[in-house]
């Protein structure tokens, strides 16, 4: 396993940013998705590239309440259908199962959203995650 990301919402990406390079992370890499109607900033600390912040961005958005800026921590798996199985024979709730064969998300018993990606290239879609259903929110 390992560490990816973790996400938070941001009403201002602009003074977000500024923010954070007073911490001295830098911004590594933005994603501009205008279909979605969002934008992923990505931010580290120089030498430190491979723990990452991300900025969500979601157009037209004017404030979030009750802590929806914050999203998820993530961690890449190295089989992402033989970890969520190991989290559901625990008792985990999949929420997002990988029907794609490249991510899920559970939440830990406070509620805290993790989003687990599979290493490397996608795998093939298979059973019985292809068909699951959304649990609840992640």
């Amino acid at each position: 396993m390992k560490y990816l990301h973790t996400m938070i919402r941001v009403s201002d990406p602009d003074e977000t940013i500024r923010f954070f390079n007073l911490l001295g992370l830098r911004e590594i890499r933005r994603m501009e998705n205008e279909a979605g109607r969002f934008t992923l900033i990505f931010l580290a600390a120089p030498g430190d590239e491979s723990a990452q912040i991300e900025l969500t961005h979601n157009c037209g958005e004017t404030g979030y309440a009750g802590g929806r800026n914050f999203g998820h921590v993530a961690y890449a798996v190295e089989n992402i259908y033989e970890s969520c199985q190991r989290l559901a024979d625990a008792g985990v709730t999949i929420n997002r199962p990988p029907r794609d064969g490249n991510m899920a998300f559970v939440r830990t018993p406070d509620g805290i959203s993790v989003e687990l990606l599979q290493m490397g290239p996608a795998l093939p879609p298979a059973e019985p995650w292809a068909s699951a259903p959304n649990i609840g929110s992640w």
